[in-house]
């Protein structure tokens, strides 16, 4: 059984610390803090009440409803009983957002991090010519080969894109800057 906690004594940093235990549900060796899902933590000192703000990696993201459910439980199973998840749309989730620690987490799990920054978009509306988008250069996350290609803007989500190592043959997802 749980006991409640004091929950004005609950900081936000000890939540945070709780939910960099949760994992992604779709990539579990990565929490939804390192994923950068998770963007605040309030714990309100007169009525207990903690508001957890999460943020989708994409505006249609399946996996939200689970990761809200998965924080909430996670939660109450440290006491807290009064929890509430605020989704926040903008500003929109980047990969810029997710931690070191979460980009080594995917390599080792077969998924190759994003490599690059994301880029400002700004001057497509200022009439700078447009060039094509060129598709980034990828290590292997198996052999660590930089010798890789796309081979599908598709991976096996949407945030993903599908490459292949031409060194040790094996292909393997890409997430995707955005």
């Amino acid at each position: 059984m749980v006991t409640a906690v004091d929950a004005p004594s609950v900081t936000p940093q000890q939540v945070w610390t709780w939910l960099a235990a949760v994992p992604d549900p779709e990539i579990p060796v990565v929490s939804v803090v390192d994923l950068g899902i998770v963007r605040a933590v309030q714990v309100d000192a007169g009525s207990g009440e903690c508001v957890v703000t999460i943020t989708p990696t994409y505006s249609g993201c399946p996996a939200m409803q689970v990761i809200a459910e998965d924080i909430e439980q996670a939660l109450h199973a440290r006491g807290l009983q009064q929890v509430r998840i605020a989704t926040r749309l903008a500003p929109a989730w980047t990969t810029d957002w997710m931690s070191a620690a979460g980009k080594a987490a995917l390599t080792g799990y077969g998924i190759a991090p994003p490599v690059q920054q994301v880029i400002d978009i700004s001057a497509l509306s200022k009439g700078v010519k447009r060039h094509a988008i060129q598709a980034p250069q990828v290590d292997c996350p198996h052999c660590g080969s930089s010798h890789t290609r796309l081979t599908s803007q598709f991976g096996s989500t949407p945030c993903k894109a599908l490459y292949q190592c031409l060194d040790c043959r094996e292909p393997f997802d890409y997430f995707k800057c955005h």
